[in-house]
């Protein structure tokens, strides 16, 4: 029985970064025999197991054999006698699967450490083609690490072109593809992973609106943009991504990547933004146009989301930095305007609507003409 540290750790160590999990494959080992050493089993579909004391996880060496479309199509074997390179040879990228003992010596059998030092993403071996799932898994790799310079092999590329083609993309669930997607628009350099999925074809089965399309350039500004601001949310993000397109295309592949409500209803939000903004005339802005606007965006009830909204507008529409300037300042204008005063002045009902909406459109309008005078 020997445990080995392998996969991401023994990766970010070689590269110089912080090693935030520790994984381990322990081989040479039955169930029962963790279970006596007082691991506790957490893994349902393969044995994994729970340190007593560091609580990582070490998992039993098993490999893995395809049997259906999709990710979900594999049987695994786990037994005593499955070898610690048979457990690294069924990893997916050869900088994943590099083990290290635990008195410190490197097991590298697929010279992953090389691919590190050249900086490419390679298969460990033809077994990646049997997960659709690996192709977005490569893409966020590369989403996560082309600031130092890694870029997917040709080889590499080739392999997911033919999956793509095979129709295994096809497969995946969109709960699983989401999951990639969110974790994507969170890395290092999230258009590497857009990129790689357009290159490969994966882009033109999971948004083909996308794909082949004038709007990619137009998201990747977006996503970048989006990128450098301080905190910026997943559905922040989302709905940067989809900003080229049509609402209701918007809306549609939002629903159907399973996005949360949260990222559905911002990219909406935003969709349904850009045509009206393109037309108002900074020169010429109406004041009525400006504070449908903001009833549009739910901007009284919900203004946290507008600023959400405004911060999106700033990166999707970066020649109508005017018109957004406008915007940003008629909701201020008509935020000063206070319904108790109002009401205490006697109006009351569909009487008090009308007066509030009078009120800020008399602000927004004096607002409109200090900016252009």
């Amino acid at each position: 029985m020997q445990a080995y540290l392998v996969g991401g750790a023994v990766r970010d160590e070689l590269l110089g970064l912080e090693v935030k999990d520790r994984d381990w494959v322990v081989v040479g080992a039955t169930p029962k025999e963790m279970l006596a050493k007082g691991f506790k089993q957490v893994g349902a579909d393969f044995p994994v197991f729970l340190h007593p004391g560091t609580r990582e996880e070490y998992a039993l060496a098993r490999t893995e054999r395809k049997q259906g479309h999709g990710y979900h199509g594999f049987t695994v074997y786990s037994a005593p006698d499955v070898t610690l390179e048979e457990d690294l040879k069924r990893r997916d990228l050869t900088i994943n699967a590099i083990a290290k003992t635990e008195g410190g010596d490197l097991v590298d059998p697929f010279h992953g450490r090389g691919d590190i030092e050249d900086r490419k993403l390679r298969h460990v071996s033809e077994a990646f083609a049997e997960d659709p799932l690996r192709i977005l898994r490569t893409a966020r790799f590369a989403a996560r690490f082309r600031p130092l310079g890694f870029t997917v092999c040709d080889q590499t590329m080739a392999l997911m072109q033919n999956m793509v083609d095979a129709g295994e993309v096809n497969h995946l669930v969109p709960e699983r593809v989401w999951q990639e997607f969110q974790r994507a628009l969170h890395e290092q350099a999230p258009e590497a992973f857009f990129e790689v999925l357009r290159d490969c074809g994966a882009l033109g089965v999971l948004i083909p609106e996308l794909a082949p399309s004038a709007e990619f350039p137009m998201a990747m500004r977006a996503i970048r943009c989006i990128q450098e601001k301080p905190d910026a949310s997943t559905e922040e993000r989302f709905a940067a991504l989809l900003s080229p397109l049509d609402e209701s295309v918007a809306v549609a592949r939002a629903k159907t990547l399973k996005a949360p409500n949260d990222c559905q209803n911002l990219a909406r939000l935003v969709t349904a933004f850009i045509p009206p903004i393109r037309n108002i005339d900074p020169q010429r802005p109406d004041a009525e146009t400006l504070l449908d606007l903001l009833n549009k965006a739910d901007f009284w009830r919900r203004p946290e989301r507008f600023w959400q909204l405004l911060s999106i507008l700033e990166c999707a529409l970066s020649g109508e930095s005017g018109t957004l300037s406008l915007l940003r300042a008629a909701s201020r204008a008509a935020t000063g305007v206070d319904p108790k005063t109002l009401l205490a002045q006697g109006y009351k009902g569909k009487a008090l609507g009308s007066a509030i909406r009078n009120e800020r459109l008399k602000r927004i309008r004096e607002t409109v003409v200090t900016a252009n005078s």
